[in-house]
């Protein structure tokens, strides 16, 4: 572990005529993992629990005493049989959802001083009852290819088995500097046959693991039903939870007593924070304003699939702070705890959603209301958190649509009342019949890649004038501009982009520099209209999607990074220039370097100020602002014919910052260039 059987064949196989026969290019289907072991004396009286915290997606869990299954194999698949005149092959627990974490008992199964079987036999076909319900926007890899663990408890103890929470619930309420409310609610299991006298003991425990305050609750536990317990506890003049600047965790520690001795316990983490969403104003922290830099992010790497590692995450999350992004969106599925548990400690701002994708079945009900549940509880108590995410483009049949919207916010707002709710529509209309059913609407949209263009120099819609609509129309709504981005492969090149991705070329052609200028006009476009309380930027990483008629390779390219995480694409530095701290000078269309063009335009992002250009050792005179304060040209720059090179730099509070490409001119690279064209589609790719 982790595992997926998926890693090549979803990322590699090319497209075939038969569009949508997945077999053909890769693997779905039943795949069975077996782990022996010999339970531990000391468990004996236990209770014991197994927990995966991933599985793609469709598990059965069986467990078998005494020897190994056998397998009978054909040429197509590999078979487990139990042979049931010898063992004991005993059903665990089913669990449907490729995202979230299951804890089953095992208990009552367990054979003590001798070898014992788990099988596991996991399935990432396409089942319209189970969401995602197919593999068009992103691959179902299969696999366990998160965590598993066994957790051994006493039989009173602390639930495990609630959808596999975090076990204890912690909210906040009257949140200012002076004071916090903080509610922990406890549920308790007793196993043990007997009534029982028991201590619920509670503390809250600083970054020098002071304790700030505790409270102890006694309580007389019943042998019936699991039950709850709640306490409340008032901490003065907290030290607060205020994102990137100074992302402070207390821990919330919790116990069961009985006669002064612990019979379970659980840590949490506790950001003392509030949010606040503003209609046509913005996000607030703690009262203040606090921009949403935001990008999205699949889970998913070249080689590996969903198998990640840790080092993985924090290699994902280190580029994410490079860029200067405050909040994620984790698009479109429950992500790794793990993730989770460090955008708490890094203070990033998150977005956490179910995979309710793409398309409607109507057999997805009451799955999408599972894996909710699964998200909020498994998640409830990371501060990071601020949105639950509950669909993603679904539409037809809109009144079903609606509807289950409608049931999955009321349920959302049952589980957790503290936090948002967001929907998200991929078309540029905030009133849909779908919409508003959520906190929050969202809306996706990519002017001049799938449709309309990029500035406004025809009939078709852009940006500026979308934004400036939606502006006058629907200022009293929560509105966040959820996605908008453009493929950009590092190979393909061009000296000058035109006002249309290249979507619907064959064979695909998607050239870094038609990305680079989407990105500049649509963040311009942005941060000059408060009716988006956020922004984010689709994706910050290449992804597969291995159902596409796009490209030959089974790939997204919308990402600021290439897939292996090797190359970072001039967006990316847009994005750093105009987020980060870091003092950015940085000359676009460096991979563009045999060019036909005598005269060019440069491009350069500074944040440091205007920056002098050099060409060839020349001063370039005509530098001047683009966009916005940022973005700076210089057009017209005749080049020399073979070699040139182009230098910019600043000196700012006596620092310098500069960058340097290279070009080769000459009149032999000069290329025809046909316009794109967009087409009035949004195929949510």
């Amino acid at each position: 572990m982790p595992h997926t059987w998926n890693a090549t064949d979803m990322q590699t196989n090319q497209v075939t005529a038969d569009f949508y026969s997945t077999k053909k290019r890769f693997y779905v289907g039943d795949s069975y993992y077996r782990k022996s072991f010999t339970p531990k004396t000391e468990w004996k009286g236990k209770r014991i629990f197994i927990k995966f915290e991933g599985v793609g997606e469709n598990v059965e869990v069986y467990y078998v005493n005494n020897s190994p299954l056998k397998s009978t194999q054909n040429k197509n698949k590999v078979s487990y049989q139990s042979d049931t005149n010898n063992r004991n092959y005993n059903f665990v627990g089913r669990h449907q959802g490729g995202y979230s974490a299951f804890v089953l008992e095992l208990t009552g199964m367990i054979k003590f001083d001798q070898e014992n079987e788990i099988l596991v036999k996991a399935n990432n076909e396409e089942n319209p009852a189970i969401i995602p319900v197919n593999h068009v926007l992103f691959p179902v890899y299969g696999g366990i290819y998160r965590p598993v663990s066994l957790i051994v408890t006493d039989p009173i103890n602390i639930a495990v088995n609630d959808f596999a929470s975090a076990r204890i619930f912690i909210s906040q309420k009257n949140v200012s500097k002076k004071s916090a409310d903080i509610h922990v609610k406890v549920k308790v299991d007793n196993k043990s046959g007997q009534q029982n006298n028991i201590e619920i003991f509670t503390s809250i425990i600083d970054h020098n693991n002071k304790t700030v305050k505790s409270i102890t609750t006694p309580y007389t536990l019943s042998p019936q039903g699991r039950q709850e317990i709640i306490q409340d506890i008032k901490v003065n003049n907290p030290h607060l939870w205020n994102g990137l600047e100074d992302p402070y965790l207390y821990k919330v520690v919790t116990q069961i007593k009985k006669n002064n001795q612990v019979l379970d316990e659980v840590a949490q983490p506790l950001g003392i924070r509030k949010f606040e969403l503003k209609a046509n104003d913005g996000f607030f922290l703690n009262d203040k304003k606090y921009p949403l830099y935001s990008v999205t992010r699949h889970q998913d790497r070249w080689g590996k699939g969903s198998a990640l590692s840790n080092e993985d995450h924090d290699e994902d999350l280190a580029i994410i702070k490079e860029i200067g992004a405050t909040s994620i969106r984790l698009a479109h599925y429950q992500q790794s705890d793990y993730f989770y548990s460090k955008c708490d400690s890094l203070g990033l701002i998150i977005w956490a959603e179910i995979p309710f994708v793409n398309q409607v079945t109507t057999l997805e009900e009451n799955n999408a209301m599972q894996q909710l549940k699964e998200l909020i509880r498994q998640n409830y108590n990371h501060p990071s958190i601020y949105t639950w995410g509950l669909h993603n483009e679904v539409y037809t049949p809109n009144n079903y649509t609606t509807e289950l919207t409608t049931k999955l916010n009321d349920l959302a707002k049952t589980e957790d009342p503290y936090r948002y709710t967001v929907q998200v529509n991929g078309y540029n209309t905030v009133d849909h019949p779908v919409n508003n059913n959520a906190d929050i609407q969202g809306i996706n949209h990519y002017f001049g890649w799938y449709n309309g263009e990029v500035e406004n120099l025809s009939d078709k819609e852009d940006v500026e004038t979308w934004a400036n609509d939606i502006s006058k129309k629907f200022k009293d709504y929560k509105i966040i501009f959820s996605e908008y981005g453009a493929e950009a492969k590092p190979e393909d090149q061009v000296e000058v982009a035109g006002n249309y991705g290249n979507q619907w070329s064959d064979p695909a052609f998607f050239p870094e520099e038609f990305a680079t200028k989407f990105h500049i006009v649509h963040w311009a476009t942005i941060e000059k209209h408060p009716i988006f309380l956020g922004s984010y930027v689709w994706n910050t990483f290449d992804f597969a999607t291995p159902i596409t008629r796009l490209n030959v390779n089974p790939r997204n390219f919308k990402g600021l990074v290439s897939f292996d995480r090797k190359i970072k694409k001039d967006p990316f530095y847009w994005y750093k220039a105009n987020w980060s701290k870091e003092p950015v000078v940085y000359l676009t269309q460096r991979r563009m370097v045999n060019r036909g063009n005598e005269f060019t335009t440069v491009t350069i992002f500074s944040n440091q100020g205007t920056p002098t250009l050099t060409v060839n050792g020349k001063k370039i005179e005509n530098v001047k602002n683009g966009y916005n304060k940022i973005h700076f040209v210089a057009e017209n720059v005749q080049l020399q014919k073979g070699e040139n090179i182009i230098i910019a730099e600043t000196n700012l509070n006596g620092k310098t910052i500069s960058d340097k490409i290279i070009w080769n001119y000459d009149p032999k690279y000069k290329t025809s260039q046909k316009e794109a064209t967009t087409k009035d589609i949004h195929v949510g790719l």
